[in-house]
């Protein structure tokens, strides 16, 4: 055994306690819709103000993407990850003691939003550029799938101890996981490869390093890096097409989904077996969608997933309004391969543009839209089914935007990619 140790290279060590961190931090974020009806009920409180809670935390961790990958520069990713999953910590904690419409809305939009921030923004690409120069695609699409396997795993779970149990109990379990994970990190996580002893998966010899920001100011090197993306007109075109991807995804059906199935008489528990079959799918289709980014254009991979993904949004309302179980499968299959598919091809084209060395500040700056895109239907679909008592015209609408996101990445020029690449945007 401990020779079959020695032959796995560290960078996939760190790969795994990464993939570990970010199912706990997504899981937080992500069971969010199983707790809407819980303290609707023990509460009292109003529906559309539950959702704005949600949507603080989803806008929050993902406006502070860009300034975490700038940390991330100067700090060091162990200490990132130690505090980051402290903060989260403190978060699950603090929600056992509440019992304020306000104290949500700073627990779970404020400290819970940038306690998450860091694993479900940055540090994917942070760990794929930095501990590999080969299968980064691959590195990539693993980690993004974390989310979906710990949304797998645990939202049945959660959603049966709160049937069964309470809510409080649910998120005690979360709080023992995140404490797990706060030890896992202190115990066996790196910052660089260096600091293993190693060179980076792929590479064979050392090369100097470029980057030059170490000691900056991380607010100085996140605005530098937003002045120099908001010049370029593919920046746009990603932040335009992944602002309708937070909105369709992690806003809408991450927070929503769940209480849409239960307006239509579906149970807690299945409602949340379906969120989880989605995950099997989600795993599935992210990673094989960072395997092939490393091998085919990524405007093309991104406009049919966005195409693929507005189809199903479309297809949910008619299949809950119908009660077919048979239909409800065939959205889960279809709209999970995609959920978070987006993500390494988006990933790429960011790395291809801004060169490796910023495209993580940028690519911070574009989830930063994505999550801008998700918190305006985390909180909108709370008002659209508190004026219209049902879910259904924000997952059309929903469905009617992602294809217009498939018609603004396919507006991106390959070639120009290349281009900027050698203009020496990357210089930023």
């Amino acid at each position: 055994m401990g020779e079959v140790m020695k032959r796995i290279h560290y960078s996939w060590f760190i790969l795994s306690i990464t993939f570990l961190s970010i199912i706990v931090a997504g899981i937080v974020l992500s069971s969010s819709g199983v707790f809407i009806d819980p303290l609707e009920n023990e509460f009292g409180w109003d529906r559309s103000i539950i959702a704005l809670a949600f949507a603080i935390s989803l806008f929050l961790y993902g406006i502070s993407g860009p300034f975490m990958a700038a940390l991330l520069e100067v700090v060091g990713l162990k200490k990132m990850m130690l505090v980051s999953m402290s903060t989260l910590l403190t978060g699950i904690m603090l929600t056992l003691i509440m019992n304020q419409l306000w104290q949500l809305i700073i627990i779970w939009g404020v400290i819970m939003g940038l306690g998450a921030s860091l694993f479900l923004t940055v540090v994917s690409p942070y760990v794929a550029n930095h501990w590999f120069e080969k299968r980064r695609g691959l590195a990539v699409g693993i980690l993004t799938a974390s989310t979906a396997t710990g949304q797998l795993i645990l939202l049945p779970v959660l959603a049966a101890v709160i049937a069964n149990y309470s809510w409080r109990l649910a998120i005690g379990l979360i709080m023992i996981l995140s404490f797990i994970m706060l030890i896992i990190i202190l115990l066996f996580m790196k910052n660089t490869p260096k600091d293993a002893g190693i060179l980076p998966y792929g590479l064979e010899e050392e090369i100097q390093e470029r980057n030059k920001g170490e000691k900056e100011n991380p607010i100085v090197l996140a605005f530098n890096g937003l002045l120099e993306a908001v010049k370029v007109k593919e920046f746009w075109l990603l932040a335009g097409s992944f602002f309708i991807c937070g909105l369709s995804t992690s806003g809408l059906i991450g927070t929503h989904f769940v209480s849409y199935c239960i307006s239509f008489g579906v149970p807690l528990v299945t409602a949340a077996s379906f969120l989880s079959f989605m995950g099997i799918f989600n795993l599935v289709g992210t990673t094989l969608s960072g395997w092939l980014s490393d091998r085919f254009d990524n405007r093309w991979l991104l406009f049919w997933y966005y195409g693929l993904r507005g189809a199903s949004l479309v297809l949910l309302p008619y299949a809950l309004t119908e009660g077919s179980i048979t239909m409800l499968v065939i959205f889960t299959v279809f709209y999970g391969l995609d959920w978070i598919a987006t993500v390494p091809p988006t990933i790429s084209i960011s790395r291809q543009i801004f060169g490796t060395n910023k495209s993580g500040i940028i690519y911070g700056w574009i989830f930063a839209s994505h999550q801008a895109g998700a918190a305006v239907a985390a909180y909108g679909g709370g008002l659209i089914y508190k004026f219209f008592n049902t879910y259904t015209w924000a997952f059309f609408l929903a469905g009617i935007f992602c294809l217009l996101a498939s018609s603004f990445v396919i507006i991106i020029k390959k070639q120009h990619s290349s281009q900027l690449t050698k203009e020496g945007i990357m210089n930023i």
